[in-house]
């Protein structure tokens, strides 16, 4: 299971206007290809009349997947810029696709590079970046004489109470980062007197908005 990482909140769009060209960025999650693929097809479909629809994606733990696409304007001035800014800002599962409408006056080389760079950046910025870190679900079992204490004290512990469930005991659910699993059983096992029955029962990735 892969480790900590960055990528997108979700869908995010923006449009800026540089020399009277329109570019308008849109950007998505995507965890496999086929995603990627059927995200830049849908807006290639909606903006059939447009000059260009430049794209790139990064996909996979290692950044396994991916591809730059040009669409029409000169080698290089486009999809890998983009490709670029996403690497950049240590980006995985993330498509982009930069519409452009031609305004009349040319950029040059260097113009476009720098035009679809920062329509880029626009659109993640409009879509947010978030930081999703990997967190054992822990599952404390106590009767119900611990309740108030336990979930008193985790309240106000660095750890996030994800939920309480009420039967012949009290099940627990606590997120915990990985690295701390230890430190948490410790710590519980202390406060409890050796009470609390405590179980890994799950991995999950917490997003958290970082940009």
């Amino acid at each position: 299971m892969r480790k900590d990482y960055k990528t997108v909140k979700g869908y995010g769009e923006k449009e800026i206007v540089i020399s009277k060209s329109r570019f308008i960025a849109y950007v998505n999650r995507a965890e496999t290809e086929e995603e990627a693929i059927n995200f830049i097809n849908k807006i290639k479909k909606l903006h059939y009349n447009a000059t260009h629809n430049c794209s790139c994606y990064l996909i996979g733990e290692h950044n396994q997947i991916q591809k730059a696409n040009d669409d029409g304007e000169p080698g290089g001035t486009a999809g890998v810029p983009m490709l670029e800014v996403l690497k950049k800002q240590g980006l995985q599962d993330t498509v982009v696709v930069v519409t452009r409408y031609f305004g009349g006056i040319k950029l040059g080389a260097g113009g476009l590079v720098r035009a679809y760079s920062k329509a880029t950046s626009e659109g993640l910025a409009a879509a947010q970046i978030v930081e999703r870190r990997l967190h054992h679900v822990m599952k404390v079992t106590i009767d119900y004489t611990w309740l108030g204490k336990v979930e008193n004290e985790i309240r106000n512990s660095q750890y996030t109470l994800a939920d309480i469930q009420y039967s012949d005991h009290v099940e627990i659910f606590v997120h915990v980062l990985k690295d701390e699993e230890q430190a948490f059983t410790e710590w519980m096992t202390e406060l409890t007197n050796g009470q609390a029955k405590i179980d890994c029962v799950d991995k999950i990735f917490v997003e958290k908005v970082v940009s």
